[in-house]
């Protein structure tokens, strides 16, 4: 969640900004912090190149989650986690990475350790998933699939 926050400072936007508006924000941020702005001055063009590596993380991050995209791909986000069993799943900086058997893969922003550790120790971290994860977090489709 603290990512999420983040990158919501970064671009300025609140969590009600729509596809159009966080594009339209991209797009000047991107303007006003470009690197080729600063053609004499290393210095500016090395602090613009971070500048605009935050706003392009912050930017794909935030599409990915915001309701429009996840309204896009909810067919498949339903057929996926009621139909496919999970082949493999793992913690990193509190986003938990869940593979399923169809190939599918998505990430669970904001998962605590002590959730993580319980679906480790589950029966069936798929009927897990369905009872303390889905619906629970705030979730975005990973178009990198793990090692199955």
């Amino acid at each position: 969640m603290k990512k999420i926050g983040e990158h919501r400072k970064t671009l300025g936007v609140d969590n009600t900004a729509t596809l159009k508006e966080l594009k339209t924000i991209y797009r000047n941020s991107m303007k006003d912090a470009h690197p080729d702005k600063f053609v004499n001055d290393e210095t500016g063009k090395l602090e613009a190149q971070e500048k605009s590596k935050s706003i392009i993380e912050a930017y794909h991050f935030l599409v990915s989650i915001n309701k429009e995209t996840q309204e896009k791909y909810k067919e498949e986000y339903i057929e996926t986690i009621s139909k496919s069993i999970i082949s493999d799943f793992y913690l990193e900086k509190s986003i938990l990475k869940v593979q399923h058997l169809n190939g599918k893969m998505f990430e669970y922003i904001g998962v605590p350790r002590n959730t993580y550790i319980k679906m480790v120790n589950s029966d069936s971290p798929s009927r897990f998933a369905r009872r303390h994860i889905y619906g629970k977090f705030i979730y975005r489709k990973n178009g990198e699939a793990m090692e199955v």
